[in-house]
């Protein structure tokens, strides 16, 4: 099975702007290691840079306590196993909110209700075969967003539900990270935790230099970057299963597009919007559903010739 989309996370910051004698007293922290299930590099160029690094890392194990498939007792891992969460983190309700939005605008195409087909798939993978149409079905029966009872006060699955955050998820955290590094008075920074979302510019100056999937390059300042690629990650090693699957066939998604790049003022919404168009037959419908969210461009597109 070659599940390997998240290869590594690197975060790279340096002092906002302060007076001279202050910025000459600050020192390069460069950290090495795990986060989000993926390889990890954080640079941070600041007086506090060893305190600072530490807070992010302690943020990261925040949000995989809350967002994480992988940990038991994480708040989606107790949703999925119980089928209802009472007073669910705001950073859960936060993301399935947008992936609702997404939902609703994508034609029900951008689904976190499909962790049932996505487990068979896995599980099927693993023992070196596709599911069968009928096990296809019965999985396709305990997905639908529709049936998500999304509340302040509780979160509410139907029986044998479950969900993933794969496809927002991981954008969401580069957006938190964010937010920390800014309160920390850092500027020009570039976080990659699969998805790009950059807060200011260079060090030295100019934009960050990002380069997609097509070739082009954009330049990325105060904006996030995410591109998806229907066969960029696959089950099966002979590369022809997808990962991104369609909640209305439960199949992997049709290999229209080599890839899709989106960005957005947010990692979140540009991860989850990127995901959404692979299963998404025209350009036409793609720009129909960015549209519907204030910021969002689609920055490259690639056709399956």
């Amino acid at each position: 099975m070659m599940l390997t989309r998240r290869r590594l996370i690197a975060i790279s910051a340096v002092l906002a702007t302060v007076p001279a004698v202050a910025h000459a007293k600050s020192a390069a922290r460069f950290w090495t290691g795990q986060a989000l299930g993926a390889r990890a590099s954080i640079r941070i160029d600041h007086p506090d840079a060893d305190a600072i690094v530490t807070r992010v890392m302690a943020e990261i194990d925040r949000l995989e306590t809350i967002l994480s498939l992988y940990r038991p007792e994480s708040a989606l891992s107790r949703l999925n196993r119980d089928g209802h969460l009472d007073a669910p983190p705001f950073e859960l309700l936060e993301c399935l909110s947008l992936a609702g939005a997404v939902h609703r605008a994508s034609g029900g195409r951008f689904d976190p209700t499909i962790q049932p087909l996505w487990k068979l798939w896995a599980e099927s993978a693993a023992n070196g075969k596709r599911p069968d149409a009928k096990a296809v079905e019965r999985a396709r029966a305990d997905t639908g967003w529709g049936k998500v009872r999304l509340e302040a006060a509780a979160v509410t699955l139907s029986p044998d539900m479950a969900l993933t955050l794969n496809g927002i998820g991981q954008g969401y955290v580069a957006d938190r990270i964010a937010v920390l590094l800014d309160a920390e008075g850092l500027t020009d920074i570039l976080i990659d935790t699969g998805e790009f979302r950059a807060l200011g510019g260079q060090p030295g100056g100019g934009e960050w230099p990002v380069r997609l999937e097509t070739g082009e390059r954009l330049a990325l300042r105060q904006r996030a970057l995410a591109t998806s690629a229907p066969l960029g990650t696959t089950f099966d090693q002979a590369g022809r299963d997808g990962h991104i699957l369609d909640p209305a066939t439960g199949m992997p998604a049709p290999a229209n597009w080599r890839s899709v790049s989106i960005s957005a003022p947010s990692a979140a919404m540009a991860d989850a919007l990127a995901t959404a168009a692979c299963l998404l037959p025209d350009e036409g419908s793609i720009l129909a559903m960015i549209g519907r969210f204030e910021g969002a461009r689609l920055e490259g597109i690639s056709r399956v010739f």
